[in-house]
């Protein structure tokens, strides 16, 4: 109901203003006058004076509403801009796009055509959300969280009527021929409704489904975002990152541990310490088992054996795993982290391994963590663990490290993956349709060069993540219904 009641009042306040416009530019049609062009022609262009005039005079006569054509047979072209997003002003790729479908608009009318251009905007839920995070942060020192849910939106619908009015007035300088009665917002009341229907569609028929998955997770926004949002940095060695939050990492390197065998002190012959290499020290307190390769003959003596965990005290097993480990990289052991990697994941399913959640949403060390630990940043961590596992006699050193870091592309935090219960799209029988047209000739793509990478895509998608934690944007319509105890005194039941 919440999210209604945000749409109906951009509503209400887009309702306003559009008719304010339309009734000021009928009120003043027949006063508008056409430019005058009898002067004579300037020596050099001048694009203001040039441009200066048109619009309104086009605009008040209605020549972009194509309810002026009353003939039924009169073919009809019809296209929706592609809405802009609310976080700013246009760029050089809207001129671009826009100029196009112009002249294609332009070019169908002058065949005769009903002509209907649709335009809007997009209320771009993460990235409006992370933007006026950053305005409200730098310009009233406050965060979402202190101002509220309805403050925040409130925030957003003042930020949505800044820059929405500054979008259309660019286009009309660009000379679109937009039919501006007919604006969309993929906020308002109608297009909220058509995502809910939606939604339900497409859950009904098999194709929306909810799962425990990992998820990239973006620790400053709170949010889980699609891959199409992960941006990988590539970083060659030893590297610093700052992050969003001002702290800055060192990034690019290999952190080398050891783990203590369970032996007996009888048992000489066998290795002492199991070394485990990552560049994501923190996840060590997550960690359930050591997994080895069973051809691996350096570990041979150790199959069926544990380790001790430093931190929590606990015997964790040694694994056999040809799977997840190539004897042939780092030490030839891998720590398994499955909460926080999707090959230690794959692993822990296959051995019947625990899932230990280590992270808040935050990215701070949660209840699971040894209580020394627990709710300080990941990074923190990540520095004490060098120390406390140096003291130990346990930690071996770093070396550079060439590695792909997953950030996130609106934050540029670094993201973690996180074991969650989201919403997916299943994308496979979708594509199994997209490419199919494209293979028995029904579907060209031009040119002919994409065809591959139209394959390589669709061949290999994975499901989508459609769930985002945000406070801005459409909301999922699924609920859990929980009935009051007949034994609980309140008179009022929660639903």
């Amino acid at each position: 109901m919440q999210m209604l009641s945000c749409t109906r009042r951009w509503q209400a306040a887009k309702h306003g203003l559009c008719q304010l416009r339309i009734a000021l530019i009928h009120q003043h049609a027949n006063t508008i006058p056409k430019k005058d062009m009898s002067g004579p022609m300037a020596t050099a262009y001048d694009p203001q004076q040039v441009e200066a005039g048109w619009y309104d005079w086009w605009e008040s006569r209605g020549f972009f509403q194509p309810a002026q054509i009353t003939n039924p047979k009169t073919p009809t072209f019809s296209m929706v801009l592609p809405p802009p997003n609310i976080t700013g002003a246009l760029h050089l790729g809207h001129a671009l796009t826009c100029t196009i479908q112009d002249t294609l608009a332009r070019w169908r009318r002058m065949h005769g055509d009903r002509v209907v251009w649709v335009p809007g905007l997009d209320h771009a839920g993460i990235a409006t959300q992370a933007v006026v995070e950053r305005h409200l942060a730098k310009t009233q020192g406050v965060t979402r969280q202190d101002l509220g849910r309805e403050k925040f939106v409130d925030a957003v619908l003042d930020w949505h009527g800044q820059y929405g009015g500054c979008i259309n007035q660019q286009m009309r300088r660009l000379g679109a021929s937009l039919d501006w009665s007919k604006e969309c917002f993929t906020l308002d009341e109608t297009r909220s409704k058509a995502v809910m229907e939606a939604f339900i569609r497409l859950y009904e028929s098999g194709l929306i489904y909810r799962d425990m998955r990992l998820v990239n997770w973006c620790p400053h926004l709170n949010t889980t975002i699609s891959d199409l949002e992960v941006e990988l940095k590539q970083f060659a060695g030893s590297s610093h990152l700052k992050l969003p939050s001002g702290v800055t990492v060192e990034v690019g390197v290999l952190h080398t541990f050891a783990y203590e065998v369970d032996r007996c002190s009888t048992e000489v012959n066998l290795p002492t310490h199991v070394e485990v290499s990552t560049t994501r020290l923190e996840t060590m307190l997550g960690d359930v088992a050591v997994a080895v390769h069973p051809d691996d003959a350096r570990y041979k003596a150790l199959h069926g054996r544990y380790v001790k965990h430093p931190f929590t005290g606990k015997n964790i097993p040694i694994v056999l795993d040809s799977l997840l480990v190539d004897p042939e990289l780092g030490t030839g052991a891998v720590k398994v982290t499955p909460a926080h990697d999707i090959n230690d994941l794959e692993c822990a399913r296959r051995h019947g391994l625990q899932i230990i959640n280590l992270f808040t949403n935050e990215g701070k060390l949660n209840h699971t963590a040894p209580e020394k630990f627990r709710f300080k940043d990941r990074f923190t961590v990540r520095a004490e663990l060098i120390r406390l596992l140096t003291e130990l006699g346990l930690y071996r050193g770093k070396v550079d490290h060439p590695m792909a870091l997953a950030t996130c592309s609106r934050s540029g935090d670094i993201l973690e993956p996180l074991l969650k219960p989201q919403w997916f799209v299943r994308c496979k029988p979708l594509a199994e349709t997209a490419t199919a047209l494209v293979r028995t000739g029904s579907l060209s793509i031009l040119p002919e060069e994409h065809v591959d990478a139209w394959f390589n895509w669709l061949d290999n998608i994975q499901d989508w993540c459609i769930s985002r934690q945000l406070w801005w944007g459409h909301r999922i319509p699924a609920y859990k219904v929980s009935f009051q105890s007949s034994t609980d005194d309140s008179s009022s039941s929660s639903s």
